[in-house]
C-alpha cells in the first residue's frame, strides 16, 4: 500500500527543519525500517508544505509500531517545534492521510490485464 499525507511545516524553521533531515538518527532509521515504514520520502515547499511518501503493508500498524518505541517518542518531542496546527500532539499523530485517485502502474496493469 502507498501512503502520501500532510503537514505544515513552520516558515521560519524550515532551514533548520531540512538540516536535521539530512542526518536523521540511525536509531529513529532501524525504527522505522523494523516499524515495516519503506521507500518513505518527504518534500517541502518554500512556503512550508511537507508532503510524505510512505509504503507499508498496513500504515496503521506501522504507526503503533512506531509509536511504541522510545526514539520515536524523542523524535516526536524534538520534532513539533517545527510544525503548525498540531494542537500539542506529536507529528506523527496529526498528518492527514490523502486519499490516492490515480497510480500510473495500477492502471496500466488494469489496461493490459483486458487486452
Amino acid at each position: 500500500m502507498r501512503y502520501c499525507f500532510l503537514l505544515q511545516v513552520r516558515p521560519d524553521r524550515l532551514a533548520e527543519y531540512r538540516e536535521r533531515h539530512r542526518a536523521v538518527w540511525p536509531e529513529m532509521l532501524a525504527a522505522l525500517r523494523d516499524s515495516g515504514w519503506r521507500n518513505y520520502s518527504l518534500h517541502l515547499r518554500p512556503d512550508g508544505l511537507l508532503v510524505g511518501y510512505v509504503e507499508a503493508d498496513d500504515l496503521g500498524a506501522a504507526r503503533r509500531a512506531m509509536a511504541a518505541t522510545a526514539v520515536n517518542a524523542r523524535w516526536q518531542a524534538e520534532m513539533a517545534p517545527f510544525f503548525t496546527g498540531l494542537d500539542g500532539g506529536p507529528p506523527d499523530e496529526g498528518f492527514e492521510v490523502l486519499e490516492e485517485v490515480f497510480h500510473l502502474e495500477d492502471q496500466l496493469a488494469r489496461t493490459e490485464a483486458r487486452t
